[in-house]
């Protein structure tokens, strides 16, 4: 009897943090640029797809921000409290930013949430979004040209997201915001 209730304690123990955790969605946030770059709406990681019908297996981007529409959309909208946490959380999806590797610059994914390495970023004082395991790679929005997306007036912007290392010469691609409506 006494090994039973063991048993039992302990699996509540380390089952019940994670039940609680998927059930309960802080205040919704959006992740953006502080630098406009080339669209005065600003950018946003946003999912991969259209808002509801977004596609989490196809990873993440930066998109032109929903919020100058009246409301953070269900692909952009991150829980704050999970990030204060070290976690980039989309409720909507319920997943979590992932990186390919904690020790080279490379892409992003979105993945069931698991508290691993991959998973565990830190926003930094001066805007930077680094992985805790190696906070020589920043979260990074592309140079270049951006793409034009399918909706929006004038027309969505889009970039390619990765981590990439930490540079000033790259801060205005670095530098990123939280903000709710």
């Amino acid at each position: 009897m006494k090994k039973n209730l063991l048993i039992l304690l302990t699996a509540l123990i380390f089952i019940l943090p994670n039940i609680v955790r998927s059930e309960t969605v802080g205040e919704l946030v959006e992740v953006y640029l502080i630098n406009q770059i080339d669209d005065q709406r600003g950018y946003c990681i946003d999912i991969k797809g259209y808002k509801s019908r977004a596609k989490t297996n196809r990873g993440v981007q930066a998109h032109t921000c929903y919020s100058y529409e009246g409301s953070i959309a269900i692909d952009q909208s991150f829980d704050r409290k999970r990030i204060m946490n070290n976690e980039f959380f989309l409720s909507g999806f319920n997943v979590c930013m992932e990186v390919l590797s904690v020790v080279m610059p490379g892409s992003l994914s979105l993945k069931n949430c698991n508290l691993g390495d991959a998973q565990k970023f830190i926003f930094l004082s001066n805007g930077s979004v680094s992985l805790i395991e190696n906070k020589k790679l920043c979260l990074t929005v592309s140079q270049g040209e951006s793409r034009k997306g399918r909706g929006g007036s004038p027309l969505h912007l889009i970039r390619n997201l990765s981590f990439q290392f930490c540079s000033d010469a790259l801060i205005k691609y670095q530098k990123w915001g939280i903000r709710s409506n």
